[in-house]
């Protein structure tokens, strides 16, 4: 769908220009192992449930806006300790050119939640800057158990740039910036947090991106953001092998059609009349909220089986909603990359509102 603009993990989800070959793992209930009662207990109001992660340490890298920071509150209304990073603060505003989002804001809504918000203001491609939020995290808490990196910030690059151009047609410079934001981010913040992570008993790290390792398969429209939303699946991949000798899980995963603040403005809709959009887009009746993935992840961080679930896996909103018993906000359980796959491209008939 040409012309259409979509922006990415952060804010957007799916790109809804590239064919989606598969929603996932595609592991139903009935098929995967019995979830543990803490989780079920975690899940059972469609949410995350107080105390299930009490005591864990979390960070959450780019969680100013969008998934991030449902991430981030939902880690928190479990009860974690979650350090929030981004480089939009009240003093500063990021290249994505939104003041209207900040990691200070984002802190406070952990700690209203029930958990403990610690805003520490990261660019995480200076590395002296990660090194340092490490070192504080080290300081204060002595370990990491979990970290989620939620790195992007190039959506202003791919409408532009990026959808419906070649990739010798994309300027070679915000080319590498997309590789910048999305992937050396992800590798510098790994590299410089995994230290602390693997002090934890039971170390997690989640890869957010866009789309899974299946769906993935096929061409996301230019190199430059193919390579972006696929080296995080590749990371969950190698440092799940990594990780697997401290007890630890790795895992990539991808929100559907994402209702993100800038989603949502581009549209020019609100989270109360979401729908409206529908005239226009048809596709977005599937959309969800940030908070489904993050109520999802927190279910998974939650799991005491989860490095046998899905430790080098990646794996999206839709399918961990099932594993989990999870709900979005509105009561719904949408399957965006199931929609996609089936009606959107695979001429299955139905309408975006049977995936909901």
């Amino acid at each position: 769908m040409t012309g259409v603009v979509t922006f990415g993990v952060e804010v957007g989800g799916m790109d809804k220009n590239t064919n989606i070959q598969d929603p996932g793992r595609n592991v139903s209930p009935a098929g995967s192992p019995a979830v543990s009662s803490t989780v079920s207990s975690a899940v059972s109001s469609g949410g995350s449930s107080a105390g299930s992660l009490d005591g864990r340490i979390a960070l959450v890298a780019g969680a100013t806006r969008g998934a991030g920071r449902a991430l981030a509150v939902e880690l928190g209304r479990a009860g974690a300790v979650v350090y929030v990073t981004g480089r939009t603060t009240r003093g500063r505003v990021s290249e994505v050119g939104r003041a209207t989002e900040t990691i200070e804001e984002t802190a406070e809504l952990v700690t209203a939640a029930g958990g403990a918000g610690v805003a520490v203001p990261t660019d995480h491609l200076v590395v002296e800057q990660v090194r340092a939020l490490a070192a504080r995290i080290g300081r204060e808490r002595g370990r990491l158990d979990i970290l989620v990196n939620d790195l992007w910030g190039g959506e202003h690059l791919l409408t532009g740039s990026v959808f419906g151009k070649k990739s010798w047609e994309t300027p070679l410079e915000d080319g590498l910036r997309i590789l910048e934001l999305g992937v050396r981010s992800h590798v510098i913040t790994a590299a410089l947090a995994l230290p602390l992570l693997v002090r934890s008993a039971e170390p997690l790290l989640v890869e957010v991106t866009d789309g899974t390792a299946v769906s993935n398969r096929r061409y996301r429209e230019n190199l430059f953001y193919d390579l972006a939303k696929n080296a995080p699946i590749r990371m969950a991949f190698g440092l799940g092998e990594e990780l697997a000798e401290f007890g630890g899980t790795a895992v990539a995963v991808s929100p559907g059609f994402l209702r993100s603040e800038q989603m949502l403005a581009h549209f020019g809709v609100s989270e109360e009349n979401w729908r409206d959009a529908v005239l226009t887009e048809p596709d977005f009746a599937v959309a969800e909220s940030p908070y489904y993935l993050a109520r999802a992840v927190a279910a998974l961080a939650a799991d005491p089986q989860r490095s046998a679930r899905w430790n080098g896996t990646s794996t999206s909103s839709g399918e961990l909603a099932r594993v989990y018993g999870v709900r979005d906000v509105d009561g719904s359980q949408p399957d965006g990359w199931g929609y996609f796959e089936d009606v959107r491209y695979g001429g299955k008939a139905g309408t975006a509102d049977d995936y909901r």
